[in-house]
C-alpha cells in the first residue's frame, strides 16, 4: 500500500511538472507574440511619423517667455539655445528650452571684438562643446521623466537680419545629424519691442537639403532643378499653447473699469502719470500717427543687402569674363595645333596631341551661387518688413485724412 502511494505521488508530480512546462511555454509564446506585435506597431508608427510632413509648430507659453528673456538680456549680441519637446504626427510640440552657455572671449585677448563674439555665438548650436552639453541636459531630463526629444534650436535677430550662412549651417546640422524633424525659432527683439511678438519657425526645404549636401549651386544645376531662393526656407505656422491652469489664471485677472472717469477740479486731484494700467488693458500707443522709428533702420539694412547682392553679381560677371577669355585662348590654340598637324601630315610626320590644352590652360572655378541666393532672400525679408511698417502708418493717415485736409469754403 505504501509503495502504491509513493508511485501515485511520483506520477502526480511528473504530471504537474509537465503541465507547468506547457503553461510556461504557452505564456512565453504569448509574450513573444505581444512583443513582436508591439515592435511592428512601433516601427509602423515611426514610419508614419517620418512620412507625415510637419505642418505646424506648437510652443508652450513658458518657452516663449524664456526665449524672450534670454534674447532681451543679451541684445544686441546674438543668442542661441536648444529646444526639447515631442513630435505629435504633423505638429511639433515644444515644451522646454535651454540657452547655450555664454560665449566668453579668451583671457589672452585684450581687445574684445563684438563681431567675433557674435560669430562664435552664431556657431554655438553646431559646436562640439555645446553638443556635449546638450546631450547631458537631455540625459538629465529623461531621468526626471519629462519630454527630452531634440526638436530644434532658437536664435535672436535684429530687424529681420537672420538669413545668413550661420543659420543655414546650424539648421542643416540639426536636420541631418540630430533629427530630421527639427525647426529653428527666430525671435526678433527689435520688432517685439514695438508691442507685437515676433517669433517665427523655419525649416530647410528637402530640395535645398539635397543641393547643399551635394554642394551644387552652379548656374547649370540650378537651371536643371528649377531651384529658387524662395525655396530655401519653409516657414511653418506657429501657435502658442497655454496650460489649463494658466488659462484659468488669465481669466481671473481684473478687467478694465467701465465707470465714467471723474473730472478733477484742481491740479491736486489729477491722477499720477506713472500709474500702471490694469492688466489686459488696451494699448492706445499703437494709434500714434508718427512714422515707425525702425523704418529708417530697415531701409538702411535693405540698401546694404542690395549692395551685397550687386557685389555677388559683379563677382559672377567677372568669372564669366575670365571664362570667356580662357575659352578664346583655348580655341586659338586648338586651331593653331590643327594647322600644325595638317602641315606635319603633308611631310608624313607624327601629329602632335590635340588634348594638350588641358595641361597648358586652367579654367576658372565657377563661384557658388548660394551667397547670392541668401542675399536675395534677405532682401525679400527686408522688403516685406518695409511694406508692413508703411502699411500701418498709411492706414492711420487715411483714417484721419478728413481732419488733416482743409475744409472747403461754401
Amino acid at each position: 500500500m505504501t509503495q502504491a502511494r509513493a508511485r501515485y505521488g511520483i506520477a502526480a508530480r511528473v504530471y504537474l511538472s509537465a503541465q507547468k512546462s506547457k503553461f510556461d511555454d504557452r505564456r512565453d509564446d504569448e509574450v513573444t507574440a505581444k512583443l513582436e506585435v508591439q515592435g511592428v506597431v512601433q516601427e509602423n508608427m515611426a514610419d508614419l511619423l517620418k512620412e507625415a510632413p510637419l505642418t505646424s509648430v506648437q510652443v508652450e507659453a513658458l518657452v516663449v517667455m524664456k526665449i524672450i528673456k534670454h534674447c532681451s538680456q543679451s541684445f544686441p549680441l546674438m543668442t542661441t539655445g536648444f529646444l526639447v519637446g515631442m513630435d505629435a504626427k504633423s505638429t511639433l510640440e515644444i515644451t522646454n528650452s535651454f540657452p547655450f552657455p555664454a560665449v566668453e572671449p579668451p583671457p589672452t585677448d585684450t581687445y574684445h571684438d563684438s563681431s567675433n563674439i557674435s560669430q562664435l555665438a552664431a556657431a554655438a548650436p553646431r559646436s562640439k562643446a555645446n553638443g556635449v552639453y546638450q546631450n547631458e541636459m537631455i540625459k538629465k531630463l529623461r531621468e526626471v521623466n519629462v519630454d527630452a526629444n531634440n526638436v530644434g534650436w532658437y536664435t535672436s535677430a535684429n530687424l529681420g537680419n537672420f538669413v545668413n550662412m550661420n543659420m543655414i549651417e546650424n539648421q542643416y546640422h540639426y536636420q541631418k545629424e540630430l533629427n530630421e524633424r527639427t525647426v529653428a525659432l527666430v525671435h526678433d527683439v527689435s520688432r517685439s519691442s514695438q508691442g507685437s511678438l515676433s517669433l517665427r519657425a523655419f525649416r530647410l526645404s528637402p530640395a535645398f537639403m539635397l543641393a547643399y549636401k551635394e554642394n551644387k549651386f552652379t548656374v547649370e544645376s540650378l537651371q536643371k532643378s528649377s531651384f529658387r531662393y524662395q525655396d530655401i526656407l519653409l516657414e511653418l505656422p506657429l501657435q502658442i499653447h497655454n496650460s489649463h491652469l494658466l488659462t484659468s489664471f488669465l481669466h481671473t485677472l481684473p478687467s478694465t473699469t467701465t465707470t465714467a472717469p471723474k473730472i478733477p477740479n484742481s491740479l491736486s486731484e489729477l491722477p499720477p502719470t506713472h500709474s500702471l494700467p490694469s492688466p489686459l488693458a488696451p494699448n492706445l500707443s499703437t494709434l500714434t500717427l508718427s512714422i515707425d522709428p525702425f523704418l529708417s533702420q530697415t531701409s538702411d539694412l535693405l540698401l546694404e543687402a542690395i549692395e551685397s547682392h550687386h557685389t555677388e553679381l559683379n563677382n559672377h560677371q567677372y568669372y564669366q569674363r575670365s571664362l570667356a577669355r580662357e575659352q578664346a585662348k583655348i580655341t586659338a590654340w586648338q586651331q593653331k595645333r590643327k594647322a600644325e598637324n595638317a602641315s606635319r601630315a603633308l611631310t608624313k610626320q607624327t601629329p602632335l596631341p590635340e588634348d594638350e590644352w588641358q595641361r597648358l590652360f586652367k579654367l576658372p572655378t565657377e563661384p557658388s551661387r548660394l551667397e547670392g541666393m541668401l542675399n536675395s532672400r534677405q532682401v525679400e525679408q527686408y522688403a516685406r518688413q518695409v511694406d508692413g511698417f508703411t502699411a500701418g502708418v498709411t492706414g492711420k493717415m487715411f483714417a484721419v485724412r478728413s481732419n488733416l485736409l482743409p475744409e472747403k469754403m461754401e
